[in-house]
């Protein structure tokens, strides 16, 4: 394969020290052992899924447009621009505990637990989110992916939620706004709604928080928010979040039709100087944390929209925060195939091993209609589009 041209080379920021953070093992997420399985699964959000995404993207054919940084923790004080300081502080006098029982570990919500090992995993993944957003800021490379766990997008300023304990997209979006950026856009595509990050967003108009996820509601006190169309955001921040829950079983089409009838619109109206692109393959048809059936191509699509965005508006500046995925195998082919789309490249390189599932977009399809209807009725500065 020839080399890749040097504007087509994503930075991938990357510390092996994140695969330290053990979630256990248990009856699917919750680390029990009801006493009557012989074998207990590991916890979704294990090491070894971000270990077939790290070997996919060094040994497989996009391996030439990849460029490897290493990763750092974040510092306590930069943790304090998204997050207050009362959370921190409980965070981390919950490692303590924690570090000085060996024995076991703390569950900090349903779903969510600190090990021995977990808080310094993340803090190097907020720590290398912010790496990769400073390495675009300053003018090293338009295109960085910080591929990290644990994953963040629900972590809220002052609550822990969804296996995420710092919010590593919404810690780089403020670096990004600190650093003099006017306007950012997050485009987030895991199966759940990213309600912590829009919870950090949700009262200003500097940036746009777009989610497209499965229609979950609200999962208990750690996740209160419903991911409804009408969480629309308050006082400055009104309308500039804007939350699309899909119904379940949408697909390719039905995805397609939704980033392009709803996000590209919205993101052209809204004119970010820089956008930032939070992915989870959970939202693929394989995934046991979601219902949404996208494949390969589905994936591959929604990065050419993204690059498209970006050529646009940002100069072409996309910083890529990995969220969930919980399928050790198709969430490796799907990063592969949303990388392939940023890339813009002309043909896949990879293709897809397992998909086949019948596709009706009808239902999405009426769905994104009646949402853009409400948009341009209750969205001020989407009126009229």
């Amino acid at each position: 394969m020839a080399a890749a041209c040097s504007n087509k080379i994503i930075d991938v920021f990357w510390h092996e020290g994140m695969l330290n953070h053990e979630t256990g093992k248990g009856v699917f997420d919750s680390g029990t052992d009801p006493g009557f399985l012989d074998v207990l699964e590991k916890h979704p959000e294990n090491s070894d899924r971000i270990k077939n995404m790290v070997s996919i993207l060094q040994k497989g054919p996009i391996y030439p447009y990849i460029s490897w940084q290493l990763g750092r923790p974040a510092q306590v004080p930069e943790l304090l621009s998204f997050h207050a300081p009362e959370y921190i502080d409980e965070l981390v006098e919950a490692d303590k505990q924690v570090e000085a029982d060996k024995q076991g570990g703390k569950m900090i919500c349903a779903g969510t637990f600190l090990n021995p090992g977990s808080w310094d995993a993340a803090l190097l993944a907020a720590g290398t989110t912010l790496s990769a957003m400073k390495h675009i800021l300053d003018g090293h490379g338009k295109l960085a992916y910080a591929l990290v766990r644990p994953p963040g997008h629900h972590a809220q300023p002052k609550q822990a939620d969804g296996y995420c304990f710092l919010n590593n997209a919404g810690l780089a979006v403020q670096l990004a706004l600190d650093s003099g950026c006017k306007k950012v856009t997050v485009i987030d595509i895991d199966v759940h709604y990213g309600n912590g990050t829009a919870e950090g967003f949700y009262r200003t108009d500097k940036v746009l928080t777009v989610s497209l996820h499965m229609n979950h509601g609200s999962w208990g006190p750690s996740h209160p928010q419903n991911g409804s169309v009408g969480e629309l955001g308050e006082g400055e921040g009104f309308g500039y979040n804007l939350n699309i829950p899909l119904p379940n079983g949408t697909g390719d089409r039905g995805y397609g039709y939704a980033m392009k009838e709803l996000v590209v619109p919205a993101v052209h109206k809204f004119e970010p100087d820089m956008i930032v692109f939070v992915v989870g393959q959970d939202s693929s048809a394989f995934d046991p944390n979601g219902r949404q059936c996208l494949t390969m191509d589905g994936y591959r699509e929604i990065g050419r929209i993204v690059h498209s965005l970006a050529n646009k508006h940002s100069g072409g500046k996309i910083l890529i925060v990995q969220e969930g995925g919980y399928h050790i195998t198709y969430s490796a082919y799907c990063l592969h195939a949303i990388l392939e789309g940023v890339l813009d490249l002309p043909q896949p390189l990879l293709c897809d091993p397992i998909a086949y599932y019948p596709e009706d977009e009808a239902f999405a399809v009426e769905f994104v209609e009646a949402t853009r209807k409400y948009h341009k009725e209750m969205v001020p500065f989407l009126k009229g589009s």
